[in-house]
């Protein structure tokens, strides 16, 4: 519902750093709830897309190359006009497992050890965009690796399942 309601401008609307409202290729780009704002070493947004029928990496396609470019292309171009941090200095990525399925794309500071960033869980935007249009169904096909806490419900399936 969180999402939802900054979409939908019930909630952080005076937190927007930029909107794409294009229904289709648009998204909002956020500060994390994470980021004080105070200094930039530890810069942390989000960019929350409009599309609501995309929950994670494994949905995306070729289809969707329009909308991935914006994002990376207009959130770099807004961090840099609002907080002066050069897109060469950013780490922008998807996680997958995601903490909430409606996708999203993180925007950190290069230097920022930010919750998630590792390459275990992070997958880089330009990676995405460069596999997708390699191979529409790259993110159906390809097996994703990804960590998980012992106490995690998920883990515990795995380990019923005997995957583990």
């Amino acid at each position: 519902q969180w999402v939802y309601n900054i979409l939908e401008k019930k909630a952080e609307a005076d937190r927007i750093v930029y909107e794409n409202p294009d229904s289709s290729n648009g998204f909002v780009l956020v500060p994390d709830l994470k980021w004080n704002q105070n200094q930039l070493d530890d810069l942390y947004l989000v960019a929350v897309v409009h599309r609501r029928e995309i929950k994670s990496l494994r949905d995306l396609t070729a289809e969707h190359l329009p909308l991935l470019r914006s994002i990376l292309q207009e959130g770099k171009e807004a961090i840099v006009k609002r907080f002066g941090v050069p897109g060469s200095q950013l780490r922008v990525y998807l996680h997958y497992q995601p903490s909430y399925y409606h996708l999203h794309v993180h925007f950190t500071a290069l230097g920022y050890d930010a919750p998630g960033s590792s390459v275990e869980r992070a997958h880089l935007l330009a990676d995405v965009i460069d596999n997708l249009a390699m191979d529409s169904t790259f993110y159906q096909k390809r097996a994703l690796t990804f960590p998980l806490r012992a106490d995690e419900p998920l883990f515990k399936k795995f380990q019923e399942a005997g995957k583990v």
